[in-house]
């Protein structure tokens, strides 16, 4: 017989702390931090072997399709501007990044019953670390397939299975990308809140995170290119609708991966 004492806990989670609304701030954070991240790291393209397609092209495999094209022509026209005004900017749109950390450094706060006792710097200081190692971590996201490609390819050709190679590798490419979604949910889920916590006890929650997220943006953006015509009832604003659902449902799943995370660490020290 199924145990049900665990879905009834975390029912219990959501309604007690109030994920949705939870959820809707976070949203509301990661729409701000969004496009000063991605302002940041294609400052960094012209030091790297990819292109600000390739960054595209990691976003464009789960964000829905009106979605992606409002944050290309946004960063666009934000590229053409002075690249002297850009990199002057640059600092101020590390802060403004980092608000989306803090956003989820709240929430775990929350989830694990803790207050924020840390200073405003250190917990700044940690919002900018975390961030610059989110920014780390997407980079290697980029470069695992350009190298991995050309590596895979010569490799396999020297014995005649380039054409294999291509399956097997359209393949690996999207399980290289769950592997570094992974990773950065682990990493959030270990440091962020105010409790010394192990790596392994933010397992769980990484794991509901990665599979979770991977499915829900995949799902919605299949319903939004097939189903829903946000455009016809919201106008030229439509994209952005599209959007902050998006980052809504996406803040939706990693709150309730720290939950989950809680209730584990919870249970545990209750043995």
């Amino acid at each position: 017989m199924v145990d049900l004492s665990f879905f009834r806990q975390m029912w219990h989670r959501i309604q007690e702390d109030d994920v949705p609304a939870l959820a809707a701030q976070l949203a509301y954070f990661l729409l701000l931090s969004l496009f000063p991240l991605l302002i940041f790291v294609v400052t960094l393209v012209p030091y790297l072997p990819i292109s600000e397609l390739d960054i595209l092209a990691f976003f464009d495999d789960y964000a829905p399709g009106d979605s992606m094209e409002l944050i290309k022509n946004s960063l666009a026209d934000i590229m053409r501007k002075d690249g002297k005004l850009l990199s002057f900017g640059l600092i101020a749109a590390i802060w403004t990044a980092s608000n989306g950390i803090n956003a989820i450094v709240r929430a775990f706060n929350r989830a694990y019953r803790v207050e924020e006792t840390r200073s405003f710097i250190v917990s700044r200081l940690m919002a900018i670390l975390l961030t610059f190692a989110m920014i780390f971590v997407f980079l290697v996201a980029l470069l695992l397939p350009v190298f991995g490609k050309e590596i895979g390819g010569w490799l396999f050709a020297n014995f005649g299975l380039k054409e294999e190679f291509i399956t097997v590798w359209n393949t690996l490419r999207w399980l290289i990308s769950i592997l570094i979604l992974f990773i950065v949910f682990l990493g959030l889920y270990w440091i962020a809140p105010n409790k010394r916590l192990s790596c392994i006890s933010g397992v769980p929650g990484s794991i509901f995170a990665t599979g979770g997220w991977v499915l829900v943006s995949l799902g919605f953006s299949y319903y939004v290119s097939n189903f829903a015509n946000y455009t016809a009832t919201y106008g030229s604003i439509g994209a952005i609708i599209v959007l902050m659902i998006w980052l809504y449902l996406s803040a939706y799943i990693i709150i309730i991966g720290g939950e989950i995370n809680a209730y584990f660490s919870e249970k545990k020290e209750g043995c």
